[in-house]
C-alpha cells in the first residue's frame, strides 16, 4: 500500500505517517505540499494520505482546510501526535555556548521562554527538521535546532536539552485519507461536514447550529472559510460526535439541504492516538 505524506524526513508529519502506519509493507512516499499530498490520493497515485489539520497551541492549518474543499478524499481516519520539542546540536557542543537558535518561526514561538532564557537569537527555518539538517551540514558549535527526536536520529545530532516547549499540552491532530469510504464506517463515531451556504443572511450561523443543537448532537470543532466569490461570505468546516451512519446527523443534512445550503459529507472516522 502507498502511503503518501508530507516532508521533508524528520517532520512531525513523517512521524505521524510511520507510528500510524507502522506496517513494513507499506511504501511510504513523500511530498513537498499538503495540497500535493491531497492530490495523489485524489488521482490514486497513494492509496492513504495522512496531512495535519490542527495544532493544539497554533491552532488550524489552513492550507489542509482549503485542501479538502478542492479535492475528492474521504476521512477514514483521525491521529493525535504529541508534540515534543528538543534542542538538538552538534555532537561535542556546549549548551551554555549557544548563540542562535534554528527553527520555524510556530516551533520558535512554541519555545519562547526557553530562547529568551538562553539570550539566543533566533533564524527561520521552512521546517524543523530543514533546521536540525541545515546545523547537522553546518557543524556550528553555537547554533542550535528546535526539532523533534526522529530529526536527531536521522541528522545525527545530540539532544541537549528536552522538551523545550512552554506548553506541555501541545500536539497535532491528522486527518488520515483515502479515495473513497473502505472498512466498517458503522464503527465510526466523528463525522466532518463541508456547509456552504447558498445565500448570506443575519445569523446564519447560528441558525446552521441550531439544527445540531435541536438534535443533541455535539459538535468538537467549527472552522470558517472565506468562499472566495465574494468578501465577507464563508463555508463552514463542522465535526459532529457522531458516525455518519447515525440517523441524528443524517437528519441534520437532510434539513440542512432543505433550508438550501450545500452539504458535503468530508468524513466520518474514529480517533487514534500515537
Amino acid at each position: 500500500m502507498k502511503v503518501a505524506y508530507l516532508g521533508p524526513k524528520g517532520t512531525f508529519s513523517e512521524e505521524a505517517a510511520l507510528r500510524y502506519f507502522s506496517n513494513s509493507k507499506n511504501e511510504m512516499i513523500m511530498y513537498n505540499t499538503i495540497f500535493d499530498v491531497l492530490e495523489a490520493v485524489d488521482e490514486g497515485e497513494a492509496d492513504k494520505g495522512i496531512v495535519p489539520i490542527e495544532n493544539a497551541i497554533e491552532g488550524t492549518i489552513t492550507m489542509t482546510t482549503d485542501g479538502l474543499i478542492n479535492h475528492d478524499v474521504w476521512i477514514e481516519g483521525e491521529a493525535i501526535l504529541p508534540v515534543k520539542l528538543h534542542l538538538l546540536t552538534v555532537r561535542g557542543a556546549n549548551l551554555g555556548d549557544i548563540k542562535e537558535i534554528w527553527s520555524i518561526p510556530p516551533a520558535l514561538a512554541q519555545c519562547r521562554m526557553f530562547t529568551k532564557e538562553m539570550k539566543a537569537e533566533t533564524q527561520h527555518y521552512s521546517s524543523t527538521s530543514g533546521a536540525a539538517e541545515a546545523l547537522s551540514q553546518s557543524g556550528r558549535l553555537d547554533a542550535g535546532a528546535v526539532a523533534s527526536e526522529l530529526a536527531a536520529d536521522i541528522f545525527d545530532l545530540d539532544i541537549a536539552k528536552r522538551d523545550i516547549h512552554d506548553n506541555d499540552c501541545n500536539s497535532t491532530r491528522f486527518l488520515v485519507l483515502s479515495k473513497t469510504p473502505n472498512g466498517n464506517i458503522h464503527e465510526t463515531d466523528k463525522s466532518m461536514l463541508l456547509i456552504t451556504p447558498t445565500e448570506d443572511r443575519p445569523g446564519l450561523l447560528a441558525i446552521i447550529l441550531n439544527v445540531f443543537s435541536s438534535l443533541d448532537i455535539n459538535l468538537s470543532w467549527i472552522e470558517s472559510r472565506p468562499t472566495k466569490k465574494k468578501l465577507g461570505t464563508y463555508r463552514f468546516f463542522i465535526e459532529a460526535a457522531l458516525g455518519v451512519h447515525d440517523a441524528n446527523l443524517k437528519k441534520a443534512v437532510t434539513i440542512l439541504e432543505a433550508y438550501g445550503h450545500e452539504v458535503r459529507v468530508l468524513g466520518s472516522y474514529r480517533k487514534t492516538k500515537l
